[in-house]
């Protein structure tokens, strides 16, 4: 990550969008002044309004035997002690008549970013968002059908559901540590509602805060190196859940669950890049998963791979 260059634009107030595959090994700054140049379409607005839209998707998943070879591979490395909470994902084969731009443009989310004619996301949840000197991050741990039968008290009852959720917001909380001090959970555990194609999902997320210095945009480069790979969708403990990651899934996940995020001058907002299309030589693929702990069920989460899959 050039963290000189982000701090010096930081430092200048000159408003740019940043992208950042899951590794935080490529580095796409742009600056807004230059953005109509560049082949990319982005939105961050969390109040859109939704729109209906019909839906086009046609999948081929993973086998649940392929998967469940590595769920297994997974749950051996929590035995061993090597990771305690991991978000293992798979690339699942769909197809679609919409090019990526007629994605981008029906779909509802949070955070949209199409990248050229490579890869379209749309997001529901938040990285970091900086303002007034202040930075929050939103955890977003835990997903079950809206149209499940007491759906809300379920997921928040559900034990692994929470523990997985808290061994997350205990991650997320001490790197925001690392960059900010007074650090504390304002919200544990809130349900949020997510349209998902022709159904509802309800997520669950947690809200942390932290105090930056008065100059914190000379230092946004930092900042951003710090933090990522987003802990969500990586796991804890980071360093060695990471190794799991690409020693398992064995695909490259390239920027899906990276970051894309807006500096405006005054204030940065960010998200994770879930929900997420990418065009190959052999067609389109959708990037999904889930947490995993050593009390998961894989027919479970084979599941919530697969209900991940949707255009909002």
């Amino acid at each position: 990550m050039d963290v000189e260059l982000l701090n010096a634009l930081g430092k200048r107030r000159e408003p740019f969008l940043f992208i950042s595959d899951f590794k935080g090994e490529n580095i796409n700054v742009i600056l807004l002044k230059d953005l109509e140049k560049e082949d990319i379409s982005f939105s961050i607005n969390e109040n859109f309004t939704y729109k209906r839209h019909s839906h086009f998707l046609q999948t081929k998943a993973i086998s649940f035997w392929d998967y469940s070879l590595k769920f297994d591979e997974i749950i051996e490395k929590i035995k061993e002690g090597k990771t305690y909470v991991i978000n293992l994902t798979q690339a699942t084969e769909v197809q679609t008549s919409l090019s990526l731009k007629e994605i981008f443009d029906i779909s509802n989310a949070h955070y949209k970013l199409r990248y050229k004619d490579e890869f379209v996301c749309f997001s529901p949840e938040k990285f970091i968002q900086i303002n007034d000197n202040k930075i929050y991050t939103f955890p977003m741990k835990g997903t079950i059908d809206n149209a499940i039968p007491n759906a809300k008290e379920k997921i928040l009852g559900d034990e692994k559901e929470k523990a997985e959720h808290i061994m997350i917001v205990d991650l997320l909380r001490n790197d925001l540590s690392i960059v900010a001090k007074n650090v504390k959970v304002q919200r544990f555990r809130y349900i949020s509602e997510i349209n998902a194609g022709d159904k509802k999902l309800l997520q669950v997320s947690s809200k942390i805060s932290g105090e930056l210095s008065e100059n914190w945009y000379e230092n946004i480069g930092d900042i951003l190196d710090a933090l990522i790979p987003a802990g969500s969708i990586s796991g804890a403990p980071k360093k060695s859940t990471l190794k799991i990651i690409e020693e398992v899934e064995d695909y490259e996940r390239k920027f899906f669950t990276g970051i894309f995020g807006l500096f405006d001058g005054k204030s940065f907002d960010s998200g994770v890049m879930i929900r997420f299309i990418e065009k190959t030589e052999k067609g389109y693929v959708y990037k999904s998963g889930g947490g995993i702990t050593l009390d998961s069920d894989v027919g479970l989460e084979y599941s919530e791979l697969q209900n991940k899959i949707y255009l909002p």
